[in-house]
């Protein structure tokens, strides 16, 4: 394995400070209301586009900011540190994409890549389905050939800011009868394509300003020039998305934790009991190194993954899928800790913490739970 070190420069450190103001106060304000409405937060996300870090990942030449992996990561984590939800904008519209911007010829680039940058359409991705989530190559959502044309059936569940998003990369068995894994492709489905509908929201534990539904399809038809790379390579290339934007998952993770840590260390110094603040008992002070210490292991880890993933080195796969595990268990753990230092206080929705620990619990669950990022890493280290 390779163990170059990322360096963080100064235009990274340029980007934070930028998206930290945004995220504070645009998108701070709004992070309450949207978890308690269950609504998307067209706030933020009308901040987010007018800022340019709605999708920064898209290449200049079709109109993005073109920022690289860490950048990415930068602007994922500072905005979850305010609002895990709004951060899924950044961090599903990279998902989404990503697969054009892997394998997806020139023209199917052009068409989809530029409406992403402008701000003008959403993009969200539809690998799993119910009989499906772990185990993707068991998927049966079906496209086949019509002419020069696609007939798409089935259904993909759990889908992040479905509804709200333009454009859907999907992935669909073409080839019953070929090789499990060799038989899938993917396919641009745009949101207005006649027999395309979605299932109604469903409810969940956190990030509930993120609408997650059922994609459903009758007799959908995909021209053929929507089809992403070349046929049944669609899981080759999901799967190579998915070691690119787990290292997003992970630096959500890292933002979410870093927040719930934030409000922990302003509360300790601020509460008294005893005649002192509980900054200064020991105990105090030992989960709060112990916090620290872990989000800060698991921001350098998430970090040399976005730089590996900027490269595209050989060891992706692995440090994506640590990267992914650790900080989401870090995310988990924090925020656990973080509620228990307010007490009563943490257990109510005056303060943000139990929605912060509700919205970690996801990370350690979407884009592959933490039990298949450890059989990614183990594959990685037995072929090594």
């Amino acid at each position: 394995m390779s163990f170059d070190l990322f360096k963080v420069n100064e235009d990274h450190e340029a980007i934070r400070e930028a998206v930290r103001a945004v995220a504070e106060e645009q998108i701070a304000p709004h992070a309450a209301e949207a978890d308690e409405r269950e609504e998307f937060p067209k706030a933020s996300y009308d901040a987010l586009v007018a800022s340019d870090f709605h999708a920064p990942h898209v290449p200049e030449q079709y109109g993005g900011a073109g920022a690289d992996a860490l950048a990415t990561c930068i602007v994922i984590e500072e905005v979850a540190r305010v609002c895990a939800s709004s951060s899924l904008i950044p961090a599903v519209n990279k998902l989404g994409s990503l697969p054009l911007i892997l394998a997806a010829n020139e023209e199917v680039k052009a068409k989809y890549l530029p409406p992403l940058a402008s701000g003008a359409a959403g993009f969200s991705y539809g690998l799993s389905e119910r009989d499906a989530g772990s185990d993707t190559a068991s998927m049966r959502c079906r496209a086949t050939p019509s002419g020069d044309d696609w007939i798409l059936n089935g259904q993909k569940s759990w889908i992040t800011n479905a509804g709200f998003s333009e454009y859907y990369t999907v992935l669909a068995v073409t080839d019953p009868d070929g090789r499990r894994g060799a038989n899938v492709t993917a396919f641009v489905v745009e949101k207005s394509d006649p027999g395309f509908s979605f299932g109604a929201k469903e409810k969940k534990l956190g990030i509930k300003g993120s609408p997650t539904r059922e994609l459903l399809f009758d007799q959908v038809r995909i021209p053929g020039d929507r089809m992403v790379g070349e046929p049944g390579q669609g899981l080759k290339i999901a799967l190579k998305t998915l070691d690119h934007t787990r290292v997003t998952i992970a630096a959500q993770a890292v933002g979410i934790a870093q927040g719930a840590l934030d409000h922990a260390l302003a509360y300790v110094k601020e509460r008294k009991q005893f005649g002192k603040h509980i900054a200064d008992f020991q105990g105090i002070q030992f989960m709060l190194a112990d916090m620290a210490m872990a989000v800060e292991t698991a921001r350098q880890m998430v970090y040399t993954a976005a730089a590996k993933s900027e490269r595209g080195d050989d060891d992706l796969s692995f440090f994506g899928a640590a990267a992914k595990c650790h900080a989401s268990d870090v995310a988990m753990s924090v925020t656990t800790d973080a509620v228990q230092l307010l007490g009563g206080y943490g257990y109510t929705r005056d303060f943000p913490l139990e929605r912060m620990m509700r919205d970690a619990k996801i990370t350690q669950i979407y884009e592959g739970t933490n039990q298949i990022q450890k059989v990614v890493m183990a594959r990685a280290l037995l072929k090594g």
